[in-house]
């Protein structure tokens, strides 16, 4: 008996070390093939584009600096310019204002929803939560035609409201921030604030706002992303070249004719546009892990 015991302590051990180097090879081989992807985009953003067209190899070039300068300054054939007919700045200023506009009305009606849904109780609160996570469940493309007229019959198609106006409504966000909400923020929080006197938005901004920090922080990021890298919309409603946003101008690039394809300029036009997303998480990162944690508690 003695000895079956320790045979199945031993197994028991095997078991959990072996499971343990299996997830950490992994996780360590998919780093892996996310940094190398990256680095691979390092390299030839660093090189000519004649020397791209013989063959990758892991060695950095000299051109970055040159396709830097034919990004913003070029001339001739194979400026940005040129192949576009507008600037790269112009397209990056286009993303930042619609992903910083759709980032902040994602998260901040979404986090008043979750707080009403949340802390009021009202006939239809059961209701329109259920409501709610129903539109959750629709895809995007199902209301796209739909919405497609609505914009151009309002005269709205190249401009930006129809990229942000939508992201007021984010099931996802709200769907989060209202289980993050319902393990971090008690009842009795808010009744003490109304106790003492302070009305319902000043509760909501000075007291619910910096308790939910966390998760904030993390639907900034998911929002930020989710609208930077947004191509369906804007290459269906943008047509005119100096409002369009840097997935329509990458797009753009990739159907150049080959006379005037820069493949270079191309890399290094797709790393300047993930730099503000590393800059975003960055950022924010510190409250990604303690955020998704608490969020998680209940469901």
């Amino acid at each position: 008996m003695y000895r079956g015991e320790n045979k199945s302590l031993f197994w028991s051990k095997f078991y959990m070390k072996a499971r343990t180097v299996f997830i950490y090879t992994v996780l360590i081989f998919l780093t892996f093939l996310c940094l190398f992807t990256i680095y691979v985009l390092i390299v030839n953003a660093s090189k000519a584009h004649t020397t791209i067209m013989k063959g990758f190899k892991p060695i950095m070039g000299a051109s970055f600096g040159k396709n830097i300068n034919n990004i913003f300054n070029g001339v001739g054939q194979r400026s940005f310019r040129s192949i576009y007919g507008t600037s790269f700045l112009t397209a990056m200023k286009n993303s930042f204002i619609v992903a910083i506009l759709a980032t902040i009305c994602s998260v901040y009606f979404s986090t008043v929803t979750a707080y009403g849904i949340h802390m009021y109780r009202f006939k239809l609160r059961n209701a329109a939560f259920t409501f709610i996570l129903m539109v959750m469940m629709i895809p995007t493309q199902v209301s796209t035609t739909g919405f497609i007229a609505m914009v151009y019959d309002l005269n709205w198609d190249n401009h930006f409201f129809p990229l942000i106006l939508p992201s007021i409504a984010a099931p996802v966000t709200f769907f989060y921030i209202k289980q993050y909400m319902e393990s971090v923020l008690p009842f009795e929080m808010v009744e003490a604030a109304r106790v003492d006197g302070a009305g319902e938005i000043r509760i909501f901004h000075q007291i619910v706002l910096p308790v939910m920090k966390p998760a904030l922080a993390v639907q900034i990021i998911f929002a930020f992303v989710a609208s930077w890298n947004n191509y369906f919309l804007p290459q269906l409603l943008i047509s005119k070249p100096n409002k369009r946003t840097l997935p329509i101008v990458i797009a753009s690039l990739h159907s150049a004719s080959d006379q005037s394809k820069d493949y270079g300029m191309i890399y290094m036009v797709i790393f300047l546009s993930i730099v503000p997303l590393v800059i975003v998480y960055f950022a924010f990162s510190r409250f990604i892990m303690k955020g998704l944690t608490l969020g998680a508690v209940k469901g």
